[in-house]
């Protein structure tokens, strides 16, 4: 159950992430773009000729203007027509130039100091100093930030309470102006026609996405507790294609809260190290820039670039004041352009921070902009903007413990039916014109029928599914596959939807193969006890199924096979099958706490199929068993804590997290129980770790075992997860071949590190490839105790042999079975190829020593 969920979670959230990326490129195409005008070149000293860093570029007299980098280096471009420069710099005099409005042009610039009496001459070469952290000021500056991290925390105090409004909007960005004239598009120029150019400075935005929430939050230290109630929730709503709710979990997630004060700060689905983390002088350089007057405080603003502009680090300037607490006051992170990050071409973080009655800081305003793309030099493509206010502030005030009572997130019953007048008194900032008619015009789009057969479309290429109201037909990748066994095969089904009901659930299909010409289904029915959906947290449902198909020994059985066409294709021998028959009663109960359990009783039926038997010895003569039947009741247990999901209407995917994941499943094999065959019990163990590493990446590592107690046939027995197809399974044994062996106990660990680039992107090629590196290890110990070792016990069936009597099924001895890979990802921004290596059981036939493996992933 735990392994067919995870399937399914992965795959939704790839499908997220595809949905997005084809959003962009559909956009992308089909979008013309206004004329750009783009200014770059170096800033130096008039006098020394030594590049000036963070001088500040500002486009004529508007407020589009960006900074120079470490190198004096600068980029300016706006799709509004501008034929002037302006350039400042602390201690130069300010500079004007002219540009070509709507073309690229070089322009190197080159200030002139300002007049100033000097007490002392100091003579320099003109060669660049080399940057150092001893004896730099800004790196003293920095660790004194570092060492008063603790006591400027919100959670330094005993008890906080606040409100915040948090809103969250998706536009695409610089569509052109005469898109609503064409004749496709005339229909919806309501929605293409409404605008917004103040929000991003050369930018114009057409806003189609809008998510607002109100909340009271409280926290106490000892013990600590964090409540959250949510007062007001309104957002846009796209109708049955999307989901709404999941969608907004995503973008939730791609624009995590930012805590400045946290060695890592998670966006985009990528860990950046936070410029003040206990090991930001290692890969960061810091310049004292200025002194300046922010709120009228005196602060120092402290620039920062990254060692390597590859790396996942910000660039930007950070404000603390000289109060002695060393406080961040203001905070401006971006991205370099050259950053290994797929689809975003910039990247702004923004925060503001106000002053308590104890004279500490707590943060009043959090602004992230990402700009999306399918590449960087597209100017157009997508602009996400999630602005968070945080007021009422109040700073150790005793809160009530029941106020703590009950789940973390709490949504207000009326949450989602607050009126207009509320939201226009509550909201801590005001939409903008064309926010104001976001949620207008999409409840029209979705009344048209040409979104409806557009979204259709989309879904069915996707999602694999064509949906029919409370019924959608899929997946369509599933439609067609083919075995040795079944040869040609066609399957059809289908699931229903919420429309129909969130309470209960049905899911079915039908498959022939034209081979054997044999039908095969499956027909499950769900019902949820504690009236969410049975996908919602907490889960609380019964589900009956039955099915009728064929597997591979050792493979799970599920119903969803996103990629079954796919793994048609198989390496080596591939002709030993199962026929099976399941009858399953599950029961699932989760809990707020994430604990849940599952009760469970199963009847599988298993007849041997292709070149696959089953055999015995009665009275020292052959036997041969034409069916297996055996009768199971399970108990399992699962402990998550604080679990996230990214939460849809028919899925949810969990949210890789830093607590470990544990789990444990009893059987218990119940003999003359509806035809059951024999008596054993069984246990399995199951630990899950997801690991940041920060600039080194993350690992996923999961450990288990497993111990069946009592005589069973090999059948029953633990037949480890092995891969003959070409594409790489993290959770298999990508050289192992089919049924290669068989254990009564197990232990195994699995390890998958991704480093992100970070050793690439020190490597000129592979830097400017993108190319990331990833590593991983398996091994398995196991074996057969001497009670199931049909070699000692002839009325056991005994291990399959190949058509020359050769055996293909072999018992461990102390040696593990050992594989390894190293591998590249992001190739084309979504291959990862694995050169793998198989080190132990080399003398079994018909295995590979090498293997070349690959898969598509999409990430950030």
């Amino acid at each position: 159950m735990y392994l067919r969920n995870r399937i399914r979670h992965m795959n939704c959230k790839s499908i997220c992430l595809k949905i997005f990326v084809l959003t962009l490129f559909l956009f992308s195409s089909l979008i013309t773009f206004a004329q750009v005008t783009k200014v770059s070149g170096v800033v130096t000293d008039a006098k020394t000729k030594q590049t000036l860093p963070f001088v500040n570029v500002l486009a004529g007299d508007s407020s589009i203007n960006i900074t120079a980098d470490e190198d004096g280096k600068y980029v300016l471009q706006s799709n509004k027509p501008f034929n002037q420069i302006k350039v400042s710099y602390v201690g130069y005099k300010p500079a004007t130039l002219n540009v070509v409005p709507g073309q690229e042009q070089v322009i190197n610039i080159r200030l002139v100091p300002a007049a100033q009496q000097l007490g002392e001459v100091v003579i320099r070469s003109g060669k660049k100093s080399r940057y150092r952290n001893k004896d730099n000021p800004a790196v003293e500056l920095i660790r004194q930030v570092i060492a008063h991290k603790e006591q400027n925390r919100p959670e330094n105090y005993n008890y906080v309470q606040y409100k915040e409004y948090d809103k969250m909007q998706f536009s695409l960005s610089n569509v052109s102006p005469t898109l609503s004239d064409r004749k496709f598009f005339k229909k919806y120029k309501f929605l293409l026609d409404n605008r917004d150019s103040t929000l991003v400075p050369g930018k114009s935005l057409l806003p189609i996405y809008l998510d607002e929430k109100l909340s009271e939050n409280y926290y106490r230290k000892t013990p600590e507790k964090k409540k959250s109630v949510v007062l007001g929730e309104k957002s846009v709503n796209f109708g049955s294609y999307i989901d709404n709710e999941g969608l907004g979990q995503y973008f939730k997630h791609l624009y995590y809260d930012v805590d400045i004060y946290s060695n890592n700060i998670f966006l985009v689905s990528v860990q950046f190290l936070s410029p003040i983390s206990n090991s930001a002088p290692t890969f960061y350089k810091f310049f004292i820039t200025d002194t300046v007057i922010v709120n009228n405080t005196k602060v120092v603003e402290l620039s920062f670039t990254p060692r390597n502009t590859t790396d996942q680090l910000f660039e930007g300037k950070i404000y603390i004041t000289l109060d002695g607490n060393y406080a961040v006051q203001k905070a401006v992170l971006n991205i370099n352009k050259n950053i290994n990050l797929n689809f975003v071409n910039t990247m702004h973080v923004n925060l503001e921070f106000e002053q308590n009655p104890d004279m500490r800081y707590h943060l009043s305003k959090s602004t992230i902009l990402v700009d999306f793309g399918l590449t960087k030099n597209k100017k157009g493509g997508a602009v996400g903007i999630r602005t968070v206010t945080f007021k009422d502030y109040r700073v150790n005030k005793p809160i009530p413990d029941t106020a703590f009572n009950g789940p973390a997130l709490v949504v207000a019953d009326d949450a989602k039916e607050k009126s207009n007048t509320y939201w226009s008194q509550n909201r801590f900032d005001t939409l903008s014109i064309a926010e104001s008619k976001v949620y207008h015009n999409i409840d029209t789009l979705k009344s048209m029928p040409s979104y409806r057969r557009t979204m259709d479309i989309i879904t069915l290429l996707l999602a694999g599914y064509k949906s029919l109201g409370p019924f959608e037909i899929g997946p369509a990748n599933a439609f067609y596959s083919f075995n040795p066994v079944e040869g040609f095969r066609l399957r059809f089904g289908g699931r229903t939807t919420p429309e129909l009901s969130k309470r209960y659930y049905f899911e079915t299909y039908a498959a022939y193969g034209f081979k054997d010409e044999k039908w095969k289904y499956f027909l499950s029915a769900t019902y949820s006890l504690n009236d969410k959906s049975v996908y919602k947290f907490p889960q609380n449902y019964i589900r009956a199924s039955f099915q009728r198909d064929t597997k591979i020994p050792g493979e799970a059985l599920q119903f969803v096979q996103e990629d079954n066409f796919l793994l048609s294709f198989k390496r080596g021998e591939n002709t030993k099958y199962l026929y099976n028959d399941f009858y399953r009663l599950d029961y699932v109960h989760e809990y707020e706490n994430h604990f849940s359990y599952s009760i469970g009783f199963k009847n599988w039926k298993q007849s041997p199929a292709g070149s696959l038997y089953f055999n015995n010895e009665v009275n020292n003569l052959p036997n041969v068993i034409n069916e297996l039947t055996t009768t199971e009741a399970t108990i399992g247990l699962r402990y998550a804590p604080h679990e996230q999901f990214y939460q849809g209407k028919r899925y949810r995917v969990p949210i890789p997290g830093k607590y470990v994941v544990l789990a444990l499943d009893y059987t218990a094999g119940l003999k003359n129980v509806f035809g059951g065959q024999y008596n054993y019990q069984s246990l399995h163990f199951r630990l899950d770790k997801h690991f940041y590493f920060s600039q080194l990446g993350y690992a996923d590592a999961i450990v288990e075992a497993g111990r069946i107690f009592g005589q069973v046939p090999y059948p029953l027995l633990t037949i480890p997860h092995a891969n003959q197809t070409y594409a790489y399974q993290v959770g298999s044994y990508n050289l192992m071949n089919f049924l290669e062996f068989a254990n009564d106990h197990y232990e195994s660990l699995n390890l998958d590190q991704h480093f992100n680039g970070f050793f690439f992107n020190k490597i000129p090629l592979f830097k400017r490839l993108k190319w990331r590196e990833v590593v991983s290890a398996k091994a398995l110990w196991g074996g057969v105790t001497n009670e199931n070792n049909p070699t000692l016990h002839p009325s056991l069936y005994q291990f399959p042999a190949d058509e020359n009597g050769r055996p293909i099924t072999y018992i461990m001895t102390r040696t593990p079975y050992v594989e390894g890979s190293v591998g590249i990802e992001n190739i084309f921004k979504f291959i990862r190829v694995d050169l793998v290596r198989r080190f132990t059981y080399l003398d079994n036939p018909d295995v590979a020593k090498w293997g070349i493996r690959a898969r598509a992933d999409f990430n950030f």
